[in-house]
Order: structure tokens, then C-alpha cells, then sequence
């Protein structure tokens, strides 16, 4: 594995570690000043402040039992100089206040820059595919 390759893996092991134990700064602080990010609840698109909006992200936690993981598995890493991509599946876990357990996959893209002698997070994207049958509803119940 290259330098490049597990500097990147570390970055996004890290943030994970910070979502697992509800740390709001620590799951924001990758992420670039300028980055965008299109998420799984709306808007469509989240840039810059909106991004790395940690006051959400504690309000998105405070809706968990005892806490979530968000996993990505076996990560794709393609790097060309100072840009790089991890894409794979996605699994996220918890038991959600009033809804109870919830084991659900979906897909993730991660676009990084280097800035200096860090990489950080410029464009994250999460989604789940769409029922093609006509009710406009997400696949949340796909397993890999």
C-alpha cells in the first residue's frame, strides 16, 4: 500500500472512529473549507459551512440509541497526484430513537485533495438506488 494510499484510509478510518463515538468535530474535521456534499437527507446539495455543519451532524446523532457506525468496505482508492477517489458500499448501524434497529447499505464516493502535506475531503456523495417502479422510493433494504 503506498504512503498516498494509507494516509487516505487512516483520514476516512478516523472520521468513522469520530461518528462512532459522536464526535461532531471529529466527523467534520476532514473536510475541506469549500467542500460540496450531496447526503442522503436533503437538500440535494450541502457546500461549503453547510458541508461541515457539525451542529447538524449532533442533531443527527441525538437521534440514535447509544450511538452509530457508518462503515465504508473494501474501499476502491484511485490517486493521481493530488486528487483522489475511495468509492464502495456503505453500511450504517444503529437502533434510531422510536424507529428501533437499522442496518442499511448504500453507496459512497469520496473525492479528496491534497492541500499542503494533508489530504481533505472536497466532495462526498451518498446514496441509495431508486425502485424503478414507479414509487420514487430509495432501495434502502439492499445488502451486498
Amino acid at each position: 500500500m503506498t504512503d498516498d494510499k494509507a494516509d487516505i484510509l487512516r483520514l476516512l478510518w478516523d472520521q468513522e472512529a469520530a461518528t462512532a463515538r459522536g464526535d461532531a468535530a471529529g466527523t467534520v474535521a476532514p473536510i475541506a473549507d469549500d467542500a460540496v456534499a450531496y447526503d442522503l437527507p436533503p437538500p440535494l446539495e450541502f457546500r461549503g459551512d453547510a458541508a461541515r455543519d457539525a451542529e447538524a451532524i449532533d442533531g443527527w446523532f441525538s437521534t440514535w440509541e447509544n450511538g452509530v457506525t457508518v462503515e465504508l468496505k473494501d474501499p476502491d482508492v484511485l490517486i493521481d497526484g493530488d486528487l483522489a477517489v475511495v468509492f464502495g458500499l456503505s453500511r450504517m448501524r444503529g437502533t434510531k430513537k422510536g424507529a428501533g434497529p437499522l442496518d442499511q447499505w448504500s453507496r459512497r464516493t469520496v473525492v479528496l485533495r491534497r492541500q499542503g502535506a494533508a489530504w481533505r475531503i472536497v466532495h462526498a456523495h451518498s446514496s441509495f438506488p431508486m425502485k424503478m417502479d414507479g414509487s420514487n422510493a430509495a432501495a434502502t433494504d439492499l445488502k451486498p
